[in-house]
């Protein structure tokens, strides 16, 4: 998952995000190393949150636009 990818890009820390998402900072570092999976809903908040598509963030796609 692009996740840490696009974390660094925009110079935002693991405690931030996960503050700003309502989760726990090690669930975000678990996410980022792969050893948990994100669920549908998670996902679906990392891509609000970045402005990009899930496609984006499971590497299925290089473009990170949404279709809305």
């Amino acid at each position: 998952m692009r996740l840490k990818q696009l974390r660094k890009q925009r110079n935002i820390t693991q405690v931030k995000l996960a503050m700003d998402l309502n989760m726990n900072q090690n669930t975000i570092s678990r996410y980022e190393t792969g050893s948990h999976q994100a669920d549908y809903a998670t996902l679906i908040k990392f891509a609000d949150y970045f402005n990009v598509s899930v496609d984006y963030l499971l590497e299925r796609t290089d473009n990170p636009e949404t279709l809305k």
